[in-house]
């Protein structure tokens, strides 16, 4: 059955002058660094000769079939066994091939070239979070998605950087060669910015190298791309680049900040301290398997609302927490968290939901079941 033709006519004009049909971009874009444009370059350059071949191939086969045709009266040429044709369509393709070997092989010692850098910084890739620690700096953290739930449930409307915001960017300098050292902890992850031009599996026990350059100060964001589980989708990657003065300021209050956090291990906290920056580090660390309200996602991510873990001795408690459960999806947050942060998790799922044991756990007993483990 056909449908009117003004029909027809309508939806193409809908396409053609729809709002919408801005946003279909097609091609690369140049990004932030020298890598990148290269990259850029390189791809435009051999788009070009691609369209170069396929208008003379095309171009010379539908010149034949026109010009040449049977009903015109040609007659067929033969060029059986022919060594000038079989040269010609050697020697062609592989100058082309070469032409365009050139850049590419000079883009590609570019990208592989981590020498001389100025900073190191590892990456580790975990489920579903990365951690940057600055090599030589003292300084690390984990990085974390700040997209509101609400927005994620569609409950709100989607902010300008939905599933693209975290809680603590990564910083580099402007000017400066960075050089990054990029591995997982558990699955396999794929740390990739496109403006940056980097994009690098994250292995578990393998190290990946790469690096760049950003002259400009700026903010570039991106994302993993490898599948890693549930939440995959929601561990942004950003890089904020600073100023060389700027980002000297922020070090040093990051060294500052991570000597304070040492110095709370030694503190006296209430119990209405630590259940107060146990439920913001539960919202972070944890929630996304065992779910905001404690009841999880059985089987595989049991409830601790009610659970014998989280309402038992604190001693097991405190084992599971640090070490993880092999077989499980548990995993060991001991090297991940401070001890005040794990102090203040564990007391806040003994005490959360209804559980109310009453006891907590201070980063001392954190510290000292630490000691006993090394």
């Amino acid at each position: 059955m056909m449908r009117h033709p003004r029909v027809w006519m309508g939806f193409l004009l809908l396409l053609v002058f729809s709002p919408a049909h801005a946003g279909w971009g097609v091609n690369m874009t140049p990004g932030a660094t020298e890598v990148s444009r290269s990259v850029f370059d390189l791809h435009m350059t051999i788009f070009w000769i691609c369209v170069v071949i396929g208008v003379i191939v095309f171009g010379a086969m539908f010149w034949s079939m026109l010009v040449h045709r049977r009903s015109v009266g040609q007659e067929p040429a033969h060029f059986h066994e022919s060594t000038t044709v079989e040269i010609l369509w050697t020697v062609i393709p592989l100058l082309i091939l070469v032409l365009m070997a050139i850049p590419a092989t000079k883009t590609l010692i570019d990208i592989y070239d981590t020498s001389e850098s100025d900073l190191d910084i590892q990456i580790t890739g975990y489920q579903w979070k990365w951690h940057y620690k600055y090599l030589g700096e003292d300084v690390e953290f984990f990085s974390n998605l700040t997209t509101p739930k609400d927005q994620i449930t569609n409950k709100v409307e989607k902010g300008e950087h939905y599933l693209l915001e975290v809680d603590e960017p990564l910083v580099v300098p402007a000017g400066a060669k960075v050089r990054f050292l990029i591995t997982a902890a558990d699955v396999i992850h794929s740390w990739w910015v496109p403006a940056l031009a980097v994009k690098k599996d994250a292995i578990p026990g393998f190290i990946n190298e790469s690096w760049t350059r950003v002259e400009e100060p700026g903010i570039y964001r991106g994302q993993c791309t490898e599948l890693c589980g549930k939440d995959h989708g929601f561990m942004p990657v950003v890089v904020e680049v600073k100023s060389k003065e700027d980002y000297a300021t922020w070090l040093a209050e990051r060294k500052e900040k991570a000597a304070a956090e040492k110095e709370l291990t030694s503190k006296e906290w209430t119990l209405e301290e630590l259940m107060a920056r146990g439920e913001k580090a539960y919202n972070t660390t944890c929630a996304a398997c065992h779910q905001a309200n404690g009841e999880g996602l059985p089987p595989m991510f049991p409830a601790l609302k009610g659970s014998t873990i989280a309402k038992g001795p604190a001693a097991e408690h405190i084992e599971i927490v640090f070490n993880g459960k092999q077989g499980t999806a548990m995993a060991a947050f001991g090297k991940q968290l401070s001890e005040v942060d794990l102090a203040a998790i564990i007391t806040y799922e003994r005490n959360a939901w209804g559980n109310a044991v009453g006891d907590m756990v201070t980063p001392k007993e954190i510290l000292a079941f630490k000691q006993a483990q090394e």
